[in-house]
């Protein structure tokens, strides 16, 4: 140090004094939290996996709608093609599912069948989600239309739906039928006639929820400042109340689904020429006893579309509400 010193080095003196003192670190042996940076979707996917039945419901259904949408590219067996030679014949390599009371290849009739049965139940998902979510937001945020609204849904709550479906379908098909053709325009009713009868439900539980998100305080502190009712709802309530919406609407389309097949079951859906998997049960009622298989295979798959969507549902629900969570 005196050698330093002496030569006059003020400046080295310091940094060699700086650089013997021991240094020491006030957060030593601190854990420092981390913001992480994993998506809370993540967690809703581990949530919802850890759902065995949901799972399952999942693989089943995107199996179905996979073999509906792509199989017909692989089987190239028209669903009309009538062959009188092999009436009601059971399964075989030539006719995997058997084939019909006409001859028709059965595999190629459900999955033309299932083509429009789950957009039957896609597209009467979307219709009753849409009026169910605009009614039950309004109720909830606007007190003045929440009475007459509700009103409104306990009157269609107390209708009988399979009966006005029926009379909906008789009284309205034929005028459909002529301005936008059989197909299209019985299409378009029973969706219609779906989607109007099932959003009651979906309407009260987004109404409860919207009662209840109001009244948090970033809602209250947005109204505080003027912010416009529009803007509230559009960005604070219904991003809110998307999970309840979510789980209504996979269970809305086994509603759909159901609907549907009870129409054409009992004859009111769409035409022989346009197989549904409702349309196949009612075609083959006839022959149950003696060729089961007319009736096996649409029921199967009605039965495990219901049954994988409602699993859907449930594993949904569990995974988008903290409440719920395990």
């Amino acid at each position: 140090m005196t050698d330093l010193l002496s030569h006059n080095e003020p400046k080295e003196v310091a940094e060699a004094l700086v650089s013997q003192a021991p240094t020491s670190n006030p957060l030593a042996g601190v854990d420092v939290l981390e913001p992480s940076s994993r998506n809370q979707w993540w967690d809703v996917w581990d949530q919802f996996k850890a759902h065995k039945g949901a799972l399952a419901g999942a693989a089943v259904f995107f199996l179905i709608l996979g073999g509906v949408a792509l199989g017909p590219f692989v089987w190239h067996v028209s669903p009309t093609y009538i062959d009188f030679m092999t009436m009601k014949a059971g399964p075989s390599w030539a006719h995997p599912l058997g084939t019909d009371q006409l001859g028709r290849d059965l595999l190629a009739r459900m999955m033309t069948g299932g083509r429009i049965s789950i957009a039957v139940g896609l597209t009467a998902m979307i219709i009753s989600m849409f009026i169910g979510t605009l009614i039950g937001v309004l109720a909830g945020y606007f007190k003045s239309v929440d009475g007459s609204l509700m009103r409104l849904t306990d009157l269609f709550l107390s209708l009988p739906v399979l009966p006005l479906l029926l009379v909906g379908t008789m009284l309205f098909r034929e005028v459909v039928a002529k301005i936008l053709g059989p197909e299209i325009g019985n299409f378009i009713l029973i969706v219609s006639a779906v989607g109007l009868t099932s959003w009651m439900n979906t309407a009260r539980i987004v109404r409860g929820e919207v009662l209840a998100i109001k009244q948090r305080e970033f809602v209250m502190a947005s109204r505080s400042i003027g912010t416009p009712a529009r803007r509230i709802i559009l960005r604070h309530v219904l991003p809110n109340v998307m999970s309840p919406i979510t789980v209504s609407a996979t269970l809305q389309i086994a509603t759909a689904v159901i609907s549907e097949s009870v129409l054409s079951f009992l004859g009111f859906g769409f035409p022989p020429d346009f197989p549904t998997w409702g349309r196949l049960l009612y075609d083959g009622i006839e022959y149950m006893q003696d060729y089961p298989q007319l009736v096996l295979w649409p029921g199967i798959a009605i039965s495990l579309t219901v049954l994988s969507v409602t699993y859907i549902g449930d594993g949904l629900r569990d995974a988008l509400d903290p409440r719920l969570r395990r």
